[in-house]
């Protein structure tokens, strides 16, 4: 077998969100610290940490939700790049690749190593790290034992005795590692000395397959991947044009070349960039979602808006390139077997009406994550997939139980809620009523009425470590004697009406 370089880019999901390195950021999986930088490692920031935990460490670190789909994105521009100077890659996951060592061409392997680590260097990936070895796992240890911006080359037939001295934990099975270290075996030597007859019937055949390994006899051949074919839709313009509806005009051609060309090949686009160069540079770039897919219909509604925000186009336009972002199986939104007739018609009119007042005029609402009806509403442009920043699924104490409110005010209206004696009614530190509320309005130009009925407070004390961002409220459920029920706040002394129950 032929020797083995793996590419190793520490803390991807970071690199894939493009933070500066300045900045103290971490991207959180269902609340741990997935990654972080190194501005937030210096702040004690560490992976594995809760999010509180992490907060209270670095009060200024800021927090992204991982998203698998943008990091498979991003990394897709390394494994391109790697594929101009040597075919053959074969991604193992976002920020970790593996290639057959292009020696010869690049004069020696460490040679070859940094070649790449250059070229990846100016893509903006500043710290990537190289392993060389005789098998994949023996690479893959050495790249994560490299310095920054270098490599460790094995020698060849020395893949054994590198790994004799590392840690079971690099097997990456944590319940064979566990056992392992039972049994009073610490390193990949202790465990490789055992007799291969005993492991395998000890631990069975992936017991056998780690044994392998830790020896530095990898049957595993990479598996390389094939270049995808190139979707890119261009539209030259010549003369120029300065005027929205010709360029419109124009690129239905294009457009539908490029939807029959994904559909050749199985697949349809649900998140394509749109470039516009004018005057020989590019003057505007957007990535539009779709929640089904994209047609040469809606490609050229989506031109059609990006030219028409104000100051965009400067000068006339000479191209305009369709780069399909996401692309999926074409079965995955194919119609049920009676159609989605109903589904594209109010899409269609949706459309027509969002070509009339703007792409930002209309709206679908989608619940997520928030103790508050507010915070849990999320308004996102028809015709693009809502991206929640609050994860819906996960417990948010000091939410009102169900049911939800109908109505949710844009901005809360100042109210007033007192007591039998005309008191104003408050919330303790502790969390206790100050009184009984017996008279309320919802807002100042409203009259007064009586209380039926009320429920809470709940409390909330909402990122209390931040003094600029820190909240501290408490909410309740209020109907009057004519029916109508509110959901109130009271802050610092002054209630609000936030929405109604209808």
């Amino acid at each position: 077998m032929g020797r083995t370089m793996v590419l190793w880019a520490p803390d991807w999901p970071i690199v894939a969100v493009d933070v500066p390195a300045s900045v103290p950021a971490a991207v959180l999986h269902q609340g741990q610290v997935l990654a972080c930088s190194q501005a937030a490692r210096a702040e004690g920031v560490r992976r594995g940490m809760r999010r509180r935990d992490a907060q209270s460490r670095c009060p200024d670190l800021v927090l992204h939700e991982h998203r698998p789909d943008a990091d498979a994105r991003a990394f897709e521009t390394v494994l391109t790049a790697i594929e101009e100077l040597s075919p053959g890659v074969a991604p193992l996951r976002p920020g970790l690749c593996a290639i057959s060592v292009p020696a010869r061409f690049y004069g020696g392997e460490a040679e070859a190593a940094a070649v790449i680590a250059e070229r990846l260097v100016g893509l903006g990936v500043w710290d990537v790290r190289a392993g060389i070895a005789d098998g994949l796992f023996a690479a893959e240890q050495a790249a994560r034992r490299a310095l920054a911006q270098d490599s460790l080359v094995v020698p060849v037939g020395g893949s054994g005795q590198f790994l004799h001295e590392l840690p079971v934990d690099a097997l990456d099975d944590p319940s064979l590692v566990g056992l392992l270290r039972r049994m009073g075996l610490q390193t990949l030597g202790d465990f490789a000395s055992l007799p291969p007859a005993d492991v395998h019937t000890r631990f069975g055949t992936h017991g056998a397959l780690l044994h392998r390994l830790a020896r530095g006899q990898d049957p595993q051949p990479i598996g390389r991947r094939q270049v995808p074919p190139e979707f890119d839709a261009t539209l030259l313009l010549e003369p120029p044009l300065d005027l929205v509806e010709p360029i419109a005009f124009s690129l239905r051609t294009t457009a539908e070349a490029f939807v029959a060309d994904l559909a050749d090949h199985g697949l349809v686009c649900t998140t394509v960039l749109i470039e516009v160069d004018a005057d020989g540079s590019l003057a505007t770039s957007r990535r539009w979602m779709h929640p089904r897919w994209f047609g040469p219909t809606d490609l050229i509604d989506r031109v059609r808006w990006q030219l028409g925000v104000d100051g965009a186009i400067t000068a006339p336009v000479d191209a305009v390139r369709l780069i399909p972002e996401v692309t999926e199986p074409l079965g995955d939104h194919a119609d049920s077997l009676f159609g989605g007739g109903p589904d594209e018609k109010v899409e269609r009119g949706v459309a027509r009406v969002q070509s009339i007042v703007g792409h930002e005029a209309v709206v679908s609402v989608v619940v997520q994550g928030g103790r508050g009806p507010g915070e849990r509403r999320l308004l996102t442009p028809w015709g693009e997939r809502p991206v929640a920043a609050r994860p819906a699924g996960l417990p948010w104490p000091g939410t009102v139980p169900a049911p939800a409110p109908a109505t949710v005010y844009r901005e809360p209206q100042q109210a007033m809620v007192v007591g039998a004696e005309g008191q104003t009614i408050g919330v303790s530190g502790r969390g206790v009523v100050t009184g009984e509320p017996a008279r309320f309005r919802v807002a100042a130009d409203q009259g007064w009425q009586p209380v039926a009925s009320w429920a809470g407070p709940w409390p909330v004390d909402d990122q209390w470590w931040d003094e600029a961002a820190s909240r501290r409220l408490a909410r309740f459920q209020v109907v009057g004697v004519d029916g109508s029920a509110f959901l109130m706040i009271v802050e610092g002394g002054h209630w609000w009406t936030e929405a109604r129950y209808d």
